[in-house]
């Protein structure tokens, strides 16, 4: 009985330890490309030129190299995701570049995306398509 509480554990604990690290991953992407297109493009459009590859690397990780057991397990990335968007772009966009118009439509639909992604794919992958979350 001990084992299972331990191997339970160490399962959980890997799930959030990869959760936790494909998050850190998709904000250094979007963070990169916001870097690189400041270079070309103008200031406000920023969020909007990096949202459509956001949202592409997002949903290739949630489909492809993400399999969770349950639907509760995508809650549980679309909170911690959503967590290291905020506090990530608060501390290495609006206090490291005092950018204090950060907060814009454009911010907020990101951050909504980036829980509600998450809950979509595992409502795809375990209410309305059983089957397609096979685990590992």
């Amino acid at each position: 009985m001990a084992e299972n509480k331990s191997a339970a554990t160490k399962n959980y604990k890997s799930i959030f330890i990869n959760t936790l690290s494909w998050g850190i991953v998709l904000w250094l992407f979007g963070y990169i490309l916001g870097i690189i297109f400041y270079m070309f493009l103008p200031k406000t459009v920023l969020g909007w030129a990096t949202m459509p590859l956001g949202i592409a690397a997002m949903l290739f990780l949630l489909l492809k190299m993400i399999k969770r057991d349950s639907f509760k397990c995508y809650f549980g990335i679309a909170v911690v995701w959503t967590i290291i968007a905020i506090v990530f772009d608060y501390i290495f966009l609006v206090k490291l570049f005092n950018s204090t118009g950060y907060y814009k439509l454009d911010v907020y639909l990101y951050y909504c995306l980036t829980f509600c992604l998450p809950l979509l794919v595992g409502w795809y992958k375990f209410i309305y398509h059983p089957g397609t979350s096979k685990k590992i």
